[in-house]
């Protein structure tokens, strides 16, 4: 069995780097590009880690993990002990260790990153979980949900599936609905296979159901059922319903055919799995230069799925420099290394036709960066006759998503803000409505998949508080019920 080196030789040794399909390969198939930690690397480096005893790695995580107790069993080559530790407050540790921005969380705050390279907590996560699944290790079943009390849960993303986790662990009847016909959110339409695949948010599901977890799919709540009908059945309610409708640029040329939202070119591919055309009959019409507005991760994304699909380039067209893109650092590095081009400082104006609708190009102005705005980034500013047309023949926006209002045109009594997300007390999760109440994206905007988790946990704990002081949606139904 491994051991823990001593301290002054775990600040000296250096970070172990995650093995890669090279970009020759990887950008002629969809399977994902990190290949993970073998066993003797997942040691190797978990024996970095300087086992603090006021650990700030788990103030940087908002899914609550026992960081330095997981590594720690890691490197006592106790693997399962290591995920149950893991499972004890993450549902989704094989997603959360592949797509969690962890250099801006836990990594962050890591002491080691004052004398070279954090902890690479994410990788050893994401080795943990991957061994626990290949090893057939299980968390804990069926709870039997002792309390006979029933929540109901709107949205199968990464905030309802943890909400729904937490609260069947306690005991409570967990029922979660689920619009699209595959249970996962944005995690199985938005994030394609090469940055996490599918199998892997399948399984973690199924283990949630496991808890007792009750999954409907095909249900738009809003539309099959209101958030109203809910109140009757369920004695609390958490919505984590995403912020699911695309946001355009609203330029002219727009309506155009080979112009997507990313919203409905990653979801083609991801979920309706257009990438495996004709096996799957979900076709994406792909043209030989394609360009993706907007520099976050969905961009990064939807340029690369492009890529994969047959483009012959892909570009990335941002106003902003490259010190402001939003994306994860990796993802950019990787987009990079496949031969995405990168056009910064550069806003797409009008989008440019033929008479039969196609995109031949579109016109664009070179911009420069003014002083900070509210966002904290540089202000970008168009520079005077510096039009020019980028040709390209296919166009995909991803300058991010909005609230659809669905859910909350069916939720009397829960107030939205004024771009339709739900208003939230941030300590408790709790809508305007008590009993009811909210988190992820539908609250956030778009954010990260482990701001979502963090919701997840926040709301669960506070649904337990409210329904252990004995208070009831749908007791308080009943009751308004027979008053009438």
């Amino acid at each position: 069995m491994a051991e823990m080196i001593e301290m002054k030789e775990r600040t000296k040794r250096e970070q172990v780097p995650m093995r890669e399909q090279s970009p020759s390969d990887r950008i002629h198939n969809f399977n994902e590009v990190p290949l993970g930690y073998t066993k003797e690397e997942a040691i190797f480096e978990a024996q970095r880690c300087l086992q603090c005893k006021n650990p700030t790695c788990t103030k940087g995580c908002p899914a609550e993990i026992n960081i330095p107790t997981f590594i720690r069993y890691i490197v006592e080559e106790d693997f399962a002990k290591a995920y149950l530790t893991i499972l004890e407050t993450d549902a989704l540790p094989a997603v959360t260790g592949r797509v969690c921005p962890q250099e801006e969380q836990c990594q962050k705050e890591c002491v080691l990153n004052k004398r070279g390279k954090a902890i690479a907590i994410g990788r050893l996560e994401r080795f943990v979980a991957d061994w626990a699944r290949e090893n057939g290790i299980h968390g804990i079943k069926n709870t039997d949900n002792q309390k006979g009390i029933k929540v109901a849960v709107v949205g199968s993303g990464p905030a309802g599936l943890t909400c729904a986790a937490d609260l069947a662990k306690i005991g409570y009847q967990v029922t979660l609905f689920e619009a699209l016909h595959k249970p996962g959110g944005v995690l199985v339409y938005g994030i394609p296979e090469f940055r996490l695949p599918k199998s892997i948010v399948e399984y973690e599901v199924n283990e949630i159901k496991q808890l007792g977890v009750k999954v409907i799919s095909n249900q738009v709540v809003g539309a099959t059922r209101s958030v109203k009908d809910l109140t009757k059945e369920f004695d609390a309610i958490f919505l984590a319903n995403g912020a699911g409708a695309p946001r355009f640029m609203n330029i002219p040329g727009e309506n155009m055919n080979d112009v997507y939202s990313a919203n409905e070119f990653l979801t083609r591919s991801n979920l309706m799995k257009a990438y495996l055309f004709p096996k799957y009959d979900t076709p994406i019409k792909i043209r030989e230069r394609a360009a993706t507005i907007g520099a976050g991760n969905v961009a990064m994304d939807s340029a690369r799925t492009a890529l994969r699909l047959g483009a012959k380039e892909s570009y990335i067209v941002y106003r902003r420099s490259r010190a402001e893109v939003p994306a994860r650092a990796e993802e950019v590095h990787h987009a990079e290394e496949e031969g995405i081009i990168f056009h910064f400082l550069t806003l797409p104006i009008r989008i440019l036709g033929d008479k039969e609708g196609r995109v031949t190009g579109m016109e664009c102005v070179r911009m420069k960066l003014g002083e900070q705005d509210k966002s904290g980034r540089r202000r970008p500013i168009p520079i005077d006759n510096s039009n020019f047309v980028l040709e390209v023949d296919m166009v995909i926006d991803a300058i991010g998503t909005m609230a659809n209002p669905i859910v909350a045109r069916s939720a009397k009594g829960v107030e939205v803000n004024q771009w339709g997300y739900f208003e939230v007390d941030e300590k408790t999760k709790m809508t305007t409505c008590e009993g009811i109440f909210a988190g992820g994206d539908i609250v956030r905007g778009s954010a990260t998949v482990i701001s979502a988790v963090g919701d997840g946990k926040i709301a669960a704990r506070s649904i337990d508080t409210y329904l252990s002081s004995g208070k009831s949606l749908r007791k308080k139904y009943i009751v308004s019920s027979e008053v009438k």
